[in-house]
């Protein structure tokens, strides 16, 4: 009797910690700190790359930010929709650095700018990479985790692109 009445407390206790998701807490979190640094990420490369497009001089980084504009537009959507559809929060602005980042880059034009946009999308892009490669293999939602590793080659190709840019501008000097 005793051990009926632990096991079903014991049932009911995960039933309610792991909520609709249907996971353990601690694997629910993983998931859902993937989803803020995502979508805080992906906020920050469309606003730094709409301010790319205002201020850089260089028609190759202006080139780059329309596509980080459109291709993180995209995901940024499709990462929304898919934490909705799992009731996971998204962040609602970029993060405190990039906030920072912004406004110090505001104060900047042409090659200076330009060199700033790229050494920051070299390391975001970095970072993208290593957050997608994590979350596509121990990602505990399914859904996340394919969604990742969809999203990574893209990112890939990004940083590559960037890196490049960026060698670029310093060969140009």
């Amino acid at each position: 009797m005793v051990r009926s009445l632990f096991g079903v407390t014991l049932a009911v206790t995960l039933f309610v910690l792991t909520g609709a998701t249907g996971q353990e807490p601690a694997k629910a979190d993983a998931d859902q700190q993937f989803v803020l640094k995502a979508s805080a990420s992906g906020l920050a490369e469309v606003n730094l790359s709409n301010l790319a497009l205002k201020q850089a001089s260089s028609a190759d980084v202006k080139k780059f930010a329309e596509m980080m504009v459109q291709d993180h537009t995209k995901a940024n959507k499709e990462l929304l929709a898919l934490a909705d559809k799992k009731r996971i929060s998204a962040a609602a602005k970029m993060d405190a650095e990039h906030e920072k980042l912004s406004a110090e880059m505001a104060k900047l034009s042409g090659a200076a700018f330009d060199r700033e946009y790229v050494a920051g999308q070299v390391k975001d892009h970095k970072e993208a990479v290593a957050l997608f490669e994590k979350q596509s293999k121990e990602g505990k939602d399914e859904d996340l985790r394919s969604w990742a590793g969809k999203t990574l080659p893209n990112l890939r190709e990004h940083l590559k692109m960037a890196q490049d840019l960026h060698d670029k501008a310093r060969a140009d000097k």
